[in-house]
């Protein structure tokens, strides 16, 4: 599981374009955070002299195609890719960076990993620069394209065999995302739980409410408004910035017994097995003791969390299990295939109809070329070379496809808005059929580890069967 966030570069007020990419790059090739540079890998570049490589390329795009920077140019771009904790290793986290880099670049710009595993979380900084290898080109940002960075992070996890978010929400990316209803709660929500269970303690008036606040250790202060500050709290909240059963007036209604407020009760959440960690060879990275207990607990949760699973889905069974995990992959593949070759007949159709648009604006020219000779078919060549060249163009596609006749636009607009639809109708039962493998192979993989079920063991199994 891996959530990505693109970040535009640019040179900003005051700083060179030097200075802006060399900024970046101190930072996410620190040396303590890349395991002494072990975890860096790059193309088209040198790590340690990116910014200056960077540089280079936008001055010899600048002599070949005679454009000034502007001020709001974008000089690079930053790909940060966040993994689940225990899930991935930091070499593996570093390969996926780098293979997404490349699919999004399609190898025509130089960038540079670093794999940071300082925090609990391993993550990867991806900088790539905006100037293509050929200094003729850049890349532009398109809409959408955090979307589509996902979708690309998703298919390498699954090739990885890492989980991948079911239903990502939009956000800025802070850890807080990983914890889900596991991240503790914010200063106004424990101020909530705080009053909640004072006004639970049966309190007959206001004044009672405010002793058994301030025996929870919360402080007040009367004013115009009511305020609390919690436990260990740096600044007072406003009873009238929470939600609206915690204002002063619900307070006293609730007291006076006007309002009743039900306890907040969390939705109940099936639980979902993940992978269990690795913790001898998470050891052997040189992880201290403090993260041997807690990838521990965090195992002995998820075998339990593993058991509920295959209990609610009637697989208590090895055979059976396995069985499930290879219907659910061949189930996901076939939907996969069918939405590819849909979405590669799509791209055929474009293309088609590019070349089809290029020929209908262009034949006219072309046949007047044609007919002349000489001097003056050479000075006709150089008055309209663009057309005749797109036109020639369009005739090798055309041959290369053996179209005798060539399609009506209207039709393959049909033909494409049909293979559209059907992708678009398809997707809720590729994202289902996705969900369902990735819990299939997640449990297969926990009871593998349970067991103490070796690769060889799983070989020596799959020979037997094939006898």
């Amino acid at each position: 599981m891996a959530t990505t966030r693109l970040m535009p570069l640019h040179s900003g007020k005051g700083r060179t374009v030097a200075e802006a990419l060399g900024r970046v790059t101190d930072y996410v090739k620190n040396q303590e955070k890349t395991n002494g540079g072990d975890l860096v890998t790059a193309y088209q570049c040198n790590p340690s002299i990116a910014d200056q490589e960077f540089l280079f390329s936008k001055r010899q795009y600048a002599a070949i195609t005679g454009r000034e920077r502007k001020d709001n140019d974008v000089i690079a771009y930053h790909l940060r890719q966040s993994f689940k904790p225990g899930e991935v290793t930091p070499e593996l986290a570093n390969k996926i960076g780098y293979d997404l880099a490349m699919s999004l670049t399609k190898g025509k710009h130089a960038f540079v990993v670093f794999t940071h595993v300082d925090k609990h979380h391993i993550h990867s900084h991806i900088v790539f620069n905006s100037t293509a290898i050929d200094c003729t080109r850049k890349f532009r940002n398109f809409w959408r394209s955090s979307f589509a960075i996902r979708k690309i992070s998703d298919m390498l996890c699954l090739e990885n065999g890492l989980s991948v978010i079911a239903e990502p929400r939009p956000s800025r990316g802070s850890y807080g995302t990983w914890l889900g209803e596991d991240k503790p709660p914010t200063v106004r929500g424990q101020l909530e739980q705080i009053i909640d269970t004072a006004l639970g303690q049966g309190c007959k008036d206001f004044d009672s409410f405010i002793a058994a606040m301030r025996a929870a250790g919360v402080e007040e202060k009367r004013g115009k408004h009511l305020a609390f500050k919690i436990p260990n709290g740096k600044r007072f909240v406003r009873c009238d910035s929470l939600d609206a059963d915690y204002s002063e007036t619900a307070i006293m209604e609730r007291i006076c017994g006007k309002q009743i407020v039900a306890p907040r009760a969390k939705a109940a959440v099936k639980p979902k097995p993940n992978l269990l960690i690795d913790i001898q060879a998470k050891m052997a990275e040189g992880r201290g003791k403090g993260y041997e207990r807690w990838a521990k607990t965090f195992n002995l949760k998820e075998m339990a969390k593993t058991l509920i699973y295959l209990q609610e889905n009637g697989l208590t069974d090895l055979g059976e299990l396995e069985k499930a995990c290879d219907a659910a992959v061949q189930k996901f593949n076939d939907l996969a295939d069918r939405t590819k070759a849909a979405s590669a007949r799509m791209k055929d159709i474009s293309e088609l109809q590019k070349h089809i648009g290029a020929y209908g604006k262009t034949r006219e020219i072309y046949a007047q070329y044609r007919k002349l000779t000489g001097r003056k078919r050479e000075k006709f060549y150089e008055q309209h070379s663009s057309e005749i060249t797109a036109c020639q163009a369009a005739k090798r596609y055309f041959d290369s496809l053996g179209l005798k006749e060539l399609p009506s636009m209207q039709s393959l607009k049909q033909k494409y808005a049909m293979l559209q639809a059907e992708n678009k109708k398809r997707y809720p039962e590729y994202k289902q059929a996705r969900e369902k493998m990735i819990e299939l192979l997640t449990a297969k993989n926990n009871v593998d580890r349970i067991l103490g079920v070796t690769e060889k063991e799983k070989n020596r199994s799959r020979q037997q069967e094939a006898r």
